[in-house]
This record gives structure tokens, C-alpha cells and sequence, in this order.
């Protein structure tokens, strides 16, 4: 069945599966999910709500952003969180929060940080320090990111939790001190945290997938020279976000997600191109490098995912030809440089 409607989309995402609302269930203590208004926090936010009400086992929530666009709030309040607006860099601004035994950590700043580094090392690592040392007592989910990888063969599956670090420009090393100083927390205050290697999450309004269904449709060129690609749909990868919760531990737990295919640009492109009946405009050739990730050590803890890659495409080019609300935030996945 398509998804026509921002309503059905926002259902979809925050449906919760029965392995989701038997883990809440177990989950000891309450929820406080940190940079609840990003892209992937309010869909987050309302799949724990609805696997919490699904669970009968009640739980708090508490959704925290600097809710620059106050009608974020709304839909929050309405999935069962409470909401706070608080920038989180301010001094004391922690201290204001509840303590909570549960911590989902999302707050990040990745586009616009060529010319802002000073401010996404102070988002991405400098506030993690002190979400580690302020939250000690509790368990802390907090993403991470696939690009602090490097780039490596596309024949070799992906890189592995246990493989060696190389992050490629600022935001990407910015986001190794991210688990730098969870671990700084762990080591100083026992702090018990898992660190979620995320690549790459897709929706309807935005992902991997959208923008290149975005140029077929506006017959713009996709630069083949990253030829390759992990995908997951947003709404396994924050089931495995919550899941996780209970698998945090001192010294931080990794875990890698993403989906289990190595997608390649050039097939992808051609296949959205016939859903939307355009062509897709290749230029390049593909690099026998890329940056990918191997998942396996998730699927075997938590399954496959729940949406295929197919089911993604059909989604996107349906979505896309109808034209269907998107962000307006491409992901330049393309970009080999590490510069965004």
C-alpha cells in the first residue's frame, strides 16, 4: 500500500512493532529524548510514546529542542510527550532537566558546518561531554554516524564496529570526539551509554533515495563518482535506537545500523527512473571506494529490517511524482571530501 498522505507517513513511522513494545515494556524508568526536533527526533519520539501506550506499562517521555519553530511542539504534545525548549549549550541548561534512567542523545550539526566549526564541535562533542557527566545514573542511546568510517572497498561489505576509525573532514572527526567524550563519561563517571553508527536513514521527505529520485524527476545530473550506499527506512532505525536502550554499557557498546545490501547509485537511479518514467542523467563512473557499513551484528540481534529496499523505492517514487512534501535538506551523499 502507498503512503499519499503526510498523516498516513507519520502513522507508518511511528507504529510500533510487538518486539518494540515488549522491550519498552521491560525497560526499566522513563524516556528523555534530547534534540527531539531534528529530522528523525519526532517520529522517534512518537513511536516510544505509542509503543508505551501499546505496552501498558506507563512511562514518561520528555522531549527536549530548542523548538525554534514552535509548531514542532504540537504533534509531540499530542503523541503523550511533555516538551521542553531549552538550548541545550547554555550554562545550567542541563540542570534543569529531570533525571530520567533512559537518554536518547540526537542533538547533532552536520549541514552548514564549513564555516561553523566552532559550533559543531561544541554540538557534537563538547554538549555530549557534558550530557555524559550530567546523566551518569542513566542509560544513554546516542547516535552516531557511518562517516566516522573511511571510505573503503565496495567489495569488502562494509566496515564493522571492530574496524579502525578514519573520519574524513571536520564533521565526521567532530563526531569521533562524540564518542570520544561518551567514553571520557564512562571512564570518569561510569556512565553506561551505546553509540548507534548510523548510515543512512530514508523517509518519504527526505534520504539518500529522495534526492536522487528528486534530480530524475527535475532531470538534474546524480554524480556517480560514490557509487554505493547503505539505506535503512527511519522507522527500523529508530525501533533499533529504543531496542538498544538495554544494551548500553561502560565502556560505551557500538553497534552499527543500517541496511543489509550494498545499494548501488547507478542501479537505484535506474530503477526509480522507470517508476517515475524519466530518465536518470548518470555522469561519472563509479570509485571502487565508498563509504559503507556492515549491520550484521544488529540483524542478528534485531532482525532484518521491516521495509525493504523495494518497498523504499516504491514508496519514494510514488511520493516524489506526486508530488509529495519533502525538507528541502539533500543529504550530499555524494560528497567524498567530508566537507558539507
Amino acid at each position: 500500500m502507498m503512503i499519499r498522505t503526510i498523516d498516513d507517513l507519520e502513522q507508518r513511522l511511528a507504529t510500533p512493532s510487538t518486539a518494540l513494545v515488549d522491550a519498552i515494556a521491560r525497560l526499566d524508568g522513563d524516556l528523555l529524548v534530547l534534540g527531539a526536533g531534528g529530522k528523525m527526533g519526532p517520529s522517534l519520539v512518537a513511536l516510544a510514546c505509542n509503543a508505551i501506550a501499546a505496552s501498558g506499562v506507563p512511562k514518561r517521555v520528555t522531549a527536549v529542542s530548542r523548538f525554534t519553530n514552535p509548531e514542532l511542539r504540537q504533534p509531540l504534545e499530542a503523541a503523550g510527550a511533555e516538551t521542553i525548549a531549552l538550548d541545550l549549550l547554555e550554562p545550567g541548561a542541563l540542570e534543569e532537566l529531570p533525571d530520567t534512567p533512559n537518554v536518547i542523545y540526537m542533538v547533532a550539526m552536520k549541514f552548514g558546518t564549513a564555516g561553523h566549526e566552532h559550533l559543531t564541535w561544541a554540538q557534537n562533542a563538547f554538549l555530549p561531554g557534558l550530557v555524559g557527566r550530567r546523566f551518569a545514573g542513566s542509560r544513554v542511546m546516542a547516535f552516531s554516524s557511518g562517516n566516522i568510517y573511511p571510505l573503503v572497498s565496495v567489495a569488502s561489505g562494509g566496515c564493522k564496529e571492530s574496524d579502525p576509525v578514519g573520519p574524513l573532514g571536520e564533521y565526521a572527526q567532530s563526531v569521533l570526539g562524540r564518542e570520544r567524550l561518551f567514553e571520557y563519561a564512562a571512564h570518569r563517571y561510569g556512565t553506561r551509554s551505546l553509540l548507534l553508527r548510523l548510515n543512512y536513514a530514508v523517509e518519504l521527505r527526505y534520504g539518500t533515495l529522495v534526492d536522487i529520485a528528486l534530480a530524475i524527476r527535475d532531470q538534474e545530473p546524480i554524480d556517480l563518482a560514490m557509487g554505493h550506499m547503505n539505506v535503512i527506512w527511519q522507522g527500523d532505525a529508530n525501533e533499533v535506537a529504543l531496542r538498544s536502550l538495554a544494551l548500553a554499557t561502560a565502556p560505551p557498546a557500538v553497534l552499527n545500523i543500517t541496511g543489509p545490501e550494498t545499494v548501488s547509485v547507478r542501479r537505484v537511479a535506474g530503477l526509480l527512473a522507470e517508476r517515475l518514467g524519466r530518465e536518470a542523467i548518470l555522469v561519472g563512473e563509479e570509485e571502487p571506494t565508498a563509504l559503507l557499513s556492515n549491520a550484521g551484528r544488529a540483524h542478528a540481534l534485531f532482525g532484518y529490517p521491516s521495509v525493504t529496499l523495494e518497498q523504499m523505492l516504491d514508496w519514494v517514487a510514488d511520493w516524489v511524482a506526486s508530488g509529495g512534501e519533502t525538507h528541502g535538506k539533500p543529504t550530499k551523499f555524494g560528497v567524498r571530501s567530508g566537507t558539507f
